[in-house]
């Protein structure tokens, strides 16, 4: 982001201790120098942020074809959700 050592670690020390927010600007600045999608520095969990990263390496029809196959699978029952969820990882890639 174009800081020296010394600023950039005090500047992350505060983010850290919430006594400074992050503007979007540098949000996106950020994830630019990480080669992340902004999203993936707002997940609230591991596994949030490792959806996110796997879904930005894809084309964008890609991505609107998981996304679809997501909803699908969020819809079906719980019983239903958790036996294709199981069938999934099972398979072989």
């Amino acid at each position: 982001m174009g800081l020296d050592k010394d600023t950039a670690s005090a500047r992350i020390s505060r983010y850290e201790s919430e006594s400074m927010t992050v503007s979007l600007e540098a949000l996106f600045e950020l994830a630019q120098a990480l080669d992340v999608p902004p999203a993936y520095l707002l997940a609230t969990t591991p596994a949030m942020a490792d959806a996110i990263l796997a879904l930005g390496v894809q084309s964008e029809a890609q991505q609107a074809k998981v996304s679809q196959a997501l909803e699908r699978l969020i819809a079906l029952p719980p019983l239903k959700r958790k036996q294709a969820i199981e069938r999934l990882l099972a398979s072989p890639e």
